[in-house]
């Protein structure tokens, strides 16, 4: 029956992503892509890392409506069917290939994942939604390529990242999600985050993927003041081999075998912190549509201190505050700025209520030994009473026992103990 739900599940899904969509208005210019990403199938089951941070809660409080989030990446495809309400995605700006192309369009799929996991829509049939399903998306296109947060070095001009960033918050992006990373300080990127933090942007970027010792490595555009830097973790909340560790690992997030949509239609599964970033941003569109009022920095010490407790403790190289909390982060307080959950005070306790306690403990145990010695003296009584009148009657004489005859015992395992069927003659017989 599983099966079945699960087949007419996925058939209503590709139903639904063939009408969706009846004339692509996104697609890649002549000569754009060098290669191009096909078409992914559609995943219909509801994704773990949607199970886990259950954005459907916070719904009802905020979809992140009227926040415009800028995904500086590899452009996204705004034909998707989860990407493709009216005003959903902007046409953006390619800033990768010369002229005045719009960023609205993908070759790689990276870009269009990310947008995906920040405001992805429902679609029936499909269990995969977006943190913040009522933002819009300002597609920002730096590269033709998934580019690789490995901190090798960066495949994108340090230039056009820049002007990217700075054409975000020129558009008014309140959320700008750099899904890259490195391990050199670009002077030009780093006066970009902060043109873009003086208007009032939060900068949310994926702490790379470089990790093979314990020590801590740089990380940019994560280690510059303000931004939020995000790692990745598993579906059994353990940090990801590969997610970096260091002081600027603010929050974690899903970051392993995440499933999201891909260029053209259907979805893909991604590993990388590239891909724990967007539920961080997802997460900050939620709360600036809810508390309009709160800074930049507000918004980022809310996501922090509403963060759930992760392994590594609060405010560890690992883990940061903890897990971003979409929920928490949106309703928790009536108003300002919550704190950081304070630590569980140790009781102190009420020695006299201990003491009494503890005497009539004492006392209940001597009341059960005295009780049961009475009960033991009164069975030996009753026992050499009997005892007494029955020799008396027999005359102490001694009685003739009758020693049965000798039958070999056959050891009975306990039933779970058999390794092979019992013998033919014990099978219970087939009715």
């Amino acid at each position: 029956m599983k099966r079945l739900d699960a087949l007419a599940a996925t058939v209503l899904a590709v139903v639904a992503l063939a009408f969706a969509a009846p004339g692509a208005s996104a697609a890649p210019p002549a000569g754009a892509c060098s290669s191009s990403d096909p078409a992914r199938p559609v995943v219909a089951e509801r994704p773990w890392a949607q199970q886990v941070l259950a954005p459907e809660r916070v719904w009802p409080h905020s979809t992140g409506a009227g926040v415009l989030v800028a995904v500086v990446d590899s452009g996204v495809d705004a034909d998707h069917p989860q990407l493709n309400a009216p005003g959903k995605v902007l046409p953006g700006r390619d800033f990768f290939l010369t002229g005045s192309l719009p960023g609205n369009y993908d070759c790689v799929s990276h870009g269009t994942s990310v947008a995906s996991i920040i405001a992805g829509g429902p679609v029936d049939g499909v269990g995969f939604r977006g943190i913040a399903p009522g933002a819009r998306i300002l597609p920002v296109r730096v590269t033709d390529r998934p580019q690789s947060d490995s901190g090798e070095p960066t495949p994108i001009d340090p230039n056009t990242v820049a002007a990217g960033i700075r054409y975000a918050a020129d558009q008014g992006a309140k959320v700008i999600n750099l899904s890259l990373s490195g391990n050199r300080d670009f002077p030009a990127i780093r006066d970009a985050i902060a043109y873009a933090q003086q208007r009032d942007a939060l900068i949310v970027a994926a702490v790379g993927n470089r990790q093979q010792e314990t020590s801590s490595i740089p990380s940019y555009p994560a280690e510059h003041p303000g931004v939020l830097g995000v790692g990745s973790i598993d579906n059994t909340g353990a940090r990801t081999g590969a997610s970096q560790i260091g002081p600027y690992v603010d929050l974690v997030a899903p970051g392993k075998s995440v499933l999201a949509a891909g260029r053209v239609g259907g979805h893909d599964y991604w590993d990388g912190t590239s891909f724990a970033a967007p539920f961080v941003s997802g997460a900050a569109a939620l709360v600036r549509a809810a508390w309009p009022d709160l800074t930049a920095p507000q918004v980022a010490q809310r996501l922090m201190a509403t963060a759930d407790l992760a392994r590594g403790g609060r405010d560890s190289h690992e883990y940061g505050a903890g897990v971003v909390d979409p929920y928490r982060a949106v309703t928790e307080g009536l108003s300002g700025t919550p704190e950081a959950m304070p630590a569980v005070p140790t009781p102190q306790p009420d020695l006299a209520a201990e003491q009494e306690h503890r005497w009539w403990r004492q006392a209940g145990n001597a009341a059960v030994l005295a009780f049961g010695a009475v009960a033991v003296a009164l069975v030996a009584v009753s026992t050499l009473t009997w005892l007494a009148a029955r020799g008396h009657r027999r005359r102490w004489r001694p009685t003739r026992t009758v020693i049965p005859p000798a039958v070999p015992a056959r050891e009975e395992p306990p039933e779970q103990m058999f390794l092979f069927p019992p013998p033919t003659s014990e099978r219970p017989t087939q009715r």
